[in-house]
């Protein structure tokens, strides 16, 4: 079968940096699916193990935690699906990458894909719309309902892949008043697109920009990017007693003590941890993509689908991580067909 694949980190401009390579066709386990391929986007995590991850034994290391497309057969247990259904998820990072035409992946983590998209459009979703939704309703714990509590949502980065969706879910699901970041105007102008009450510059003192649309301090931060960057600010704009959530990976140790005097909380989301661990709860990430893909087909939620990079290969793979690592991507990449 055809794959993507690297056999050592390189710069993303080496044309080795992504190859076209076969591999073998994989059996499935026995909670396994046997996904062809149609269509797959790129996140922030699969730079960063292009970067950072050396495959072992010379073998070659396929990435890719995002894709859709249609089950071609099953494993001895499973129950939740069969051959001819049409499939989207995000998949295990301690597994082979989606970024092949055949692909395994456990049915728990699985989502019927919504009727109303595009294999393109449903690619899109999964990574993000799994990472949003822990984050937002288990580690934050807001609770769902539209009913107006008082409470405010920063979201640092609302333009990029998990910011889209969490602008979605927090304006459509919850009663809270959503503040989204974004820095250039086109950024700014899909962030407002996607339901956010406000649009702050997030290349500003944080505190100032809320200041200026009249908000003192926000209950709930979403720190999507840069997070040791805008840490003093983000402690600065909860209110006491306020949640702090992030999902990237600091460069710089966060002092927690800063956190004390207001006695904010601090949560990790890892969309990964549930298929890493093998959790007791782990189907949960299958009903949530039922969920999503039940919002997406009542038009409460929409694809965040940013930009169309054609079909999946190599060259085109290093062209959508040449952007990600630019830190210009909108939405999400996706690349389709082999």
């Amino acid at each position: 079968m055809k794959a993507i694949a690297y056999y050592q980190s390189l710069p993303v401009d080496h044309p080795e940096a992504l190859q076209d390579v076969q591999l073998a066709e994989p059996t499935p386990g026995a909670h396994d699916l046997l996904v062809e391929v149609r269509a797959i986007s790129v996140n922030p995590v699969d730079t960063k193990i292009r970067l950072g991850v050396k495959p072992e034994n010379g073998a070659a290391k396929v990435l890719g935690w995002d894709a859709s497309g249609v089950v071609k057969a099953v494993g001895s247990e499973v129950s939740l699906f069969q051959p001819g259904d049409r499939v989207f998820y995000a998949g295990a990072i301690d597994r082979a990458g989606a970024n092949s035409e055949l692909h395994l992946v456990d049915e728990r983590i699985v989502g019927h894909m919504p009727g109303s998209l595009s294999f393109a459009e449903a690619a899109a979703l999964p990574l993000t719309a799994i990472t949003a939704w822990e984050l937002l309703f288990e580690r934050l714990q807001v609770a769902e309902g539209s009913a107006d509590q008082g409470q405010s949502l920063l979201i640092v980065g609302a333009a990029g892949g998990v910011g889209s969706i969490l602008t979605q879910l927090a304006r459509h699901l919850t009663g809270l008043t959503v503040i989204g970041t974004a820095s250039r105007p086109e950024t700014q102008a899909w962030v407002r697109e996607l339901g956010a009450h406000h649009v702050i510059d997030h290349s500003k003192p944080l505190s100032e920009e809320l200041a200026r649309i009249g908000i003192g301090q926000v209950t709930h931060v979403a720190s999507l990017t840069q997070t040791d960057q805008h840490y003093a600010q983000l402690v600065e704009s909860l209110e006491p007693q306020g949640r702090l959530a992030l999902i990237d990976d600091p460069l710089q140790p966060l002092d927690v003590m800063q956190l004390k005097r207001k006695s904010l909380s601090l949560h990790w989301e890892l969309m990964f941890t549930r298929s890493l661990y093998q959790t007791e709860d782990m189907i949960e990430q299958h009903r949530l993509l039922e969920r999503v893909s039940d919002l997406v087909d009542a038009g409460v939620l929409k694809t965040t689908l940013g930009e169309h990079f054609g079909t999946i290969n190599a060259a085109n793979l290093r062209r959508a991580h040449a952007l990600l690592e630019s830190g210009k991507a909108k939405g999400k990449i996706v690349l389709e067909g082999f």
